[in-house]
């Protein structure tokens, strides 16, 4: 059995999805259901004994020592975090309590825990913290991408949270010998994406007829991961991984933002259509940049590749055309996630 937390978050719950399509070993789920923490994104496994969900916070030391000590899992899988730069900008306090304060409280109950195992339960354990190349900071356009030697450089309370974290986590293996391993990821994309972020964004406002709002010149780069290829990284670093090691994951897909906009509009205007026949991309608006933007993040993945054979699956072109469908297919899963807050969050970040 695994423990994941933010198991009901996009990447989250797009791991426990897939870890349960590849195989039979059980999840408890623990999650705090904040507003991007969404139970229809593992509505599929309802019924299904192999899933465990619990709703809690991972910074509940009561709690997360119940867990374990009940169920004795063999491996915590860490995505618990808040994870938006925008949001990060306007209230940083919720992105130390959870990304910081959390992440050391879950450290904690996972140090007690492991120390009361038997030695060869102890040998077995592993704890998966998975962060951000944000934590790297930014490039310029001809700098190399970012490797596990780079100096942490953060730009935004979000990203300096989550260095933080993975500083704890780096730390609670060097004195403590905690058996840890930590993941780094470029750009996710794919199904059950919250809708705040510019992929899901630039599907549903084009298609609801809403400008399509692009920061600054639209040229700020990212690395684009297909979100299965993720998880199947994750599965890999958590089966192999060298323990106290760091281990980033990219998918060789860097895109100007207005490009990746661009890709989606043109398949949007294959599959479906304005009515008026003009194209999506005359919704296309410019608005002011957003404080402290990092122009370029891109991640070099050849550790991963050279020491555990792992490579994404995906091209962003494949990956974005299926990314698009799955948001035509499921307009229930939409209208069920934009909610008024969600609406109202929209409308205060881009005006």
């Amino acid at each position: 059995m695994i423990l994941v937390t933010g198991g009901a978050g996009f990447i989250g719950a797009n791991f426990v999805l897939n870890w349960l399509a590849v195989n039979d070993e059980p999840v408890i789920n623990l999650d705090k259901l904040t507003y991007a923490g969404n139970l229809d994104n593992l509505s599929s496994l309802d019924g299904d004994a192999r899933h465990i969900f619990v709703k809690g916070d991972i910074g509940d030391r009561a709690l997360v020592d119940q867990l374990l000590a009940q169920h004795k899992p063999r491996a915590v899988i860490n995505f618990a975090a808040e994870s938006h730069v925008d949001r990060s900008i306007h209230g940083p306090e919720d992105f130390i309590q959870t990304n910081i304060v959390g992440t050391f409280h879950m450290l904690e109950s996972v140090r007690g825990y492991w120390n009361g195992l038997n030695d060869a339960d102890k040998a077995a354990f592993r704890l998966l913290h998975v962060s951000t190349d944000e934590v790297y900071g930014s490039l310029e356009a001809n700098d190399p991408p970012f490797a596990e030697t780079k100096r942490y450089e953060p730009n935004s309370p979000y990203s300096a949270s989550k260095a933080a974290s993975d500083h704890l986590v780096r730390a609670y293996h060097h004195t403590y010998g905690l058996p840890v391993l930590t993941t780094n990821c470029s750009n996710n994309y794919g199904p059950y994406h919250f809708p705040e972020k510019l992929i899901p964004l630039m599907i549903l406002n084009a298609l609801n007829g809403k400008p399509l709002p692009i920061y600054g010149d639209g040229q700020n780069v990212r690395d684009w991961l297909y979100v299965t290829d993720h998880c199947s990284a994750i599965r890999r670093v958590l089966e192999a991984g060298q323990l106290g090691e760091t281990y980033n994951v990219g998918g060789w897909n860097e895109k100007a933002n207005i490009d990746v906009v661009n890709t989606i509009l043109g398949i949007l205007d294959e599959l479906q259509p304005r009515a008026d026949g003009k194209s999506y991309r005359e919704q296309i608006t410019y608005v002011k940049d957003r404080p402290g933007h990092d122009r370029r993040y891109a991640i070099d993945a050849r550790k991963l590749e050279r020491e555990l054979g792992w490579k994404p699956a995906e091209t962003f072109e494949t990956g974005i055309r299926k990314t698009v469908q799955w948001y035509l297919d499921h307009p229930q899963w939409i209208a069920n996630v934009t909610s008024g807050a969600y609406r109202d969050w929209v409308a205060k970040q881009y005006n």
